[in-house]
């Protein structure tokens, strides 16, 4: 947990993520991603984007409404079956889940140490509201608790106006809520969350070769993020944990600080849910497969892979195209005009191409240390040397090597080392 303490300390300090809130007292499992968090989300986000839309020919994109009709989620089982076990401290009176309880506190209140809890209540984990200036059961709406029903039901509009034919999948990145009784763990479970998601429609015969296809793509994914595979394992469900649509579920748990969790989700949903919409392609009713990725727990997961102490500097060995600022530029003196113009040219000259990092305060070592901790994966410091030769210092992040680069050279340079 001290690593984890870091990283929170991290995040606040340096501008990734800060508490919901916060100058009212915060409203707990509420989080607000900053200047560098925004960053690294919508790197995370494009990356994902591009692998599984963009570069696929079966895969389309979506962006469904957050409110749905409430038929939508009487006919999914989630008005039913969407529930938590719900217990209360008879000394306190406050309600956790009682899974949380046993597997994080050994059955005992976290707030009093009492070990009395009322008997067991299923609790309905979607938020409701209205609308309209009345509330009535007639103007119930509920916040969506996660993104696939969006796709479901556009299934047959997707289908027809892409001709789409199967395997084909629906790939949306949105919100989701879910009303929660949490223990906390940072970013790792909120109330309100990002999922990059896919729904992958089949044939019924194909869906064991299928599930394999898209394990092995997830993991690829993990892998492609610089997540250390030692960090990662695969859990298969029992059946006793099967959600009600679900088949077959796997986890890709990560060993996070504060024990291993579910960082990401694959389930086989047979047709249960284009059955229970009454949609079918050609007859039939296709299944199928569902790989969905969380936003913020993928973020987690990156950050406590990239953290690292080596002696007095603390640095995020974040995959560079993941890093909030690409490379930051660094007049040598503040006080030198000369310099300080030179380096405001090669800072125009690579703000369309990366996201670029000013720094002119104290001394380099500390702006090489102050970039380090927060990913940037190279410096370019322009010195006296610079107005001469026409060449930059280029400091690598890891290594902490320099060498000199011509600025005519500087943005090809930097593409070939970001790319890669």
């Amino acid at each position: 947990m001290d690593l984890m303490n870091k990283i929170i300390s991290l995040c606040k300090r340096r501008g990734f993520v800060f508490p919901g809130s916060e100058i009212y007292g915060g409203l707990a499992n509420t989080w607000d991603f900053g200047p560098l968090g925004v960053e690294l989300v919508n790197n995370i986000k494009q990356l994902w984007w591009k692998r599984f839309v963009k570069d696929r020919e079966d895969i389309v994109g979506l962006s469904s409404a957050i409110l749905m009709n409430p038929k939508v989620w009487q006919a999914s089982g989630h008005l039913k079956g969407f529930v938590d076990p719900l217990v209360e401290c008879k000394k306190c009176h406050i309600r956790y889940r009682a899974d949380h309880l046993k597997e994080n506190y050994d059955n005992k209140c976290p707030n009093c140490g009492s070990a009395d809890f009322t008997a067991e209540r299923q609790f309905n984990l979607m938020f409701k509201t209205f609308i309209g200036p009345i509330e009535s059961e007639s103007s119930v709406v509920y916040l969506r608790p996660e993104t696939a029903q969006g796709m479901f039901v556009n299934f047959q509009n997707v289908q027809s106006t892409m001709r789409l034919k199967l395997p084909f999948g629906i790939a949306q990145i949105g919100k989701a809520f879910r009303n929660e009784i949490t223990p906390g763990n940072f970013i790792f479970r909120v109330l309100e969350f990002e999922q990059m998601e896919i729904e992958y429609f089949i044939e019924e015969n194909d869906w064991q070769e299928c599930f394999k296809k898209w394990q092995k793509e997830m993991e690829g994914w993990l892998l492609s993020l610089d997540i250390k595979k030692d960090n990662f394992v695969v859990r298969e469900h029992a059946k006793e944990e099967l959600s009600h649509y679900s088949k077959k579920t796997i986890d890709f748990e990560y060993k996070y600080p504060f024990g291993q969790k579910e960082l990401y989700g694959l389930a086989y949903r047979t047709d249960y849910d284009l059955k229970a919409h009454r949609l079918s392609f050609n007859g039939s009713v296709p299944h199928v497969i569902e790989p969905t990725f969380g936003v913020e727990r993928t973020v987690l997961a990156i950050l406590c892979d990239a953290y690292a102490e080596e002696g007095e500097r603390v640095v995020l060995k974040l995959k560079p195209i993941l890093a909030p600022y690409k490379v930051a530029i660094f007049p040598l003196l503040a006080n030198k005009p000369e310099l300080v113009n030179m380096a405001r040219k090669v800072f125009d000259s690579l703000k369309n191409n990366f996201t670029v990092a000013w720094d002119e305060r104290g001394n380099i070592g500390k702006r090489y240390y102050s970039q380090d901790e927060i990913g940037t994966p190279y410096c370019v410091t322009i010195d006296f040397e610079s107005q001469e030769r026409n060449d930059v210092t280029v400091r690598d992040r890891d290594s902490m090597s320099q060498e000199r680069v011509n600025i005519n050279e500087l943005t090809s340079f930097l593409n070939d080392k970001i790319a890669k």
